[in-house]
């Protein structure tokens, strides 16, 4: 099994390339099943979880066409199965993002219950919920939802809670509807709004994108398109607080600083000079120790949960004390502990973490158990002192296309080994 060797101490310098956002092409990949001729997605990241997605449209029948730069294109005309084995779902929650694009153009769907990150229920009840008060007939039994629809109806839906994923199903189930479909308290993430602006493109009738409140007036039919994949918020984000923890200068490239403010904020507070363009960001911490900052996750436009992990990281060795408030998941501390092997000093209270830093960590082996907890022990590890080895990385594998690549061209020293 691969792990990631990282000897700490090295400040990041350079320029890197962020990629495509996993979070935006998985749910477009599955909108490709809504149309009727072919699309082209481009700027899809080299992931683990887009090769599963992949595999798992190839078995509905779905032909794909890769090009040397991972431009996908798709065409859906040929599915022959509306089947998504639980081998596949298993590993990858955004599985359940072909129920609502199935079930409305194929009038049937059977999907196991989703698996990926162990970091709280994430239930899909409101996924199913909506798909009902569309008047689809849902049964959840052995593991898997069965759902069949003649065609489904627009409706009124107000989710109970902000969910990206529920959204995004609901919103392509909609598009084919019979009928208008207001969804309130919708999520307002740019990966949902990536999403409308793809289906749009394909004929949809989609108002609201980004708010609150979405308004879908169904079409009978959506037609092919280009699209190209936003950058990846997270990754930026990630690669911003790997210069931060070691007091280094880094310049993104093919970012977007606008999907960033909440991020980009608190890096400024930790005490980074921030500059940025249309399409970057440039760091600078200028060879000093971060500052101690507070976070506190909540849906976009807030501070994002997926970074949270990664300032767990940044305030280990900072200097202060920091209060991280999780919002969003229950049991998404669990990367605490392995820092604490590290020598970080935190304390954890329910959905509460205080952290107070230190001026050095050491180096020790560690355990991923989840994506971007694996990004925070990389983090930790950049800083530490002597040779952290990373276990399970196959975790970071899923959301990180080449991090040791992109992180050895800012100076780290990080390989990937086999033990």
């Amino acid at each position: 099994m691969d792990k990631l060797l990282i000897r700490g101490g090295h400040p990041l310098h350079g320029e890197v390339r962020i990629s495509g956002a996993k979070n935006a092409a998985l749910p477009i990949l599955a909108a490709t099943l809504l149309a009727d001729s072919q699309c082209y997605i481009r700027n899809v990241p080299h992931l683990q979880d887009i090769t599963t997605m992949m595999v798992l449209l190839g078995r509905m029948g779905v032909e794909l066409v890769v090009d040397e730069k991972l431009n996908i294109e798709v065409n859906s005309n040929q599915v022959h199965s509306c089947s998504a084995p639980y081998e596949l779902v298993k590993t990858m929650r955004a599985s359940i993002l072909v129920l609502g694009p199935l079930l409305a153009r194929f009038g049937e769907a059977h999907v196991s219950l989703p698996g990926g990150c162990a970091i709280g229920a994430r239930p899909v009840n409101l996924h199913i919920k909506g798909l009902e008060a569309m008047g689809a007939s849902i049964q959840v039994e052995n593991g898997y939802i069965t759902a069949k629809a003649k065609r489904l109806r627009g409706a009124r839906l107000c989710m109970e809670l902000v969910t990206v994923t529920g959204t995004e199903n609901l919103m392509m189930a909609a598009a084919l509807a019979n009928g208008e479909t207001v969804i309130e308290n919708a999520a307002r993430e740019p990966e949902v709004v990536d999403l409308a602006r793809l289906l749009n493109a394909m004929g949809a009738k989609i108002v609201g994108a980004g708010t609150d409140t979405l308004h879908i007036q169904g079409v009978e039919t959506l037609h092919g398109a280009e699209h190209e994949v936003l950058p990846d918020r997270i990754e930026s984000g990630t690669f911003l607080v790997a210069a931060a923890i070691t007091g280094g200068k880094v310049r993104l490239h093919d970012t977007d600083p606008s999907l960033l403010d909440a991020v980009l904020f608190k890096l400024q507070e930790a005490g980074a000079t921030i500059e940025t363009g249309t399409d970057w960001i440039e760091l600078d911490m200028h060879g000093q120790r971060p500052k101690s900052v507070d976070v506190y996750t909540a849906p976009y436009p807030a501070f994002p949960t997926d970074m949270q992990a990664q300032f767990f990281a940044l305030n280990a060795i900072a200097d202060g004390v920091a209060t991280l408030r999780e919002t969003i998941f229950e049991n998404r501390f669990m990367h605490a502990l392995e820092l604490q092997r590290l020598g970080a000093r935190i304390q954890i209270e329910g959905n509460t973490a205080v952290i107070r830093g230190v001026s050095e960590l050491q180096a020790a082996p560690v355990m991923a158990t989840d994506l971007r907890a694996s990004a925070s022990l990389v983090l930790a590890g950049l800083v530490a002192k002597g040779d952290t080895l990373v276990d399970r990385i196959y975790h970071i594998d899923r959301g990180y296309e080449r991090i040791e690549e992109k992180l050895t061209l800012l100076g780290a020293d990080i390989r990937r080994v086999r033990h």
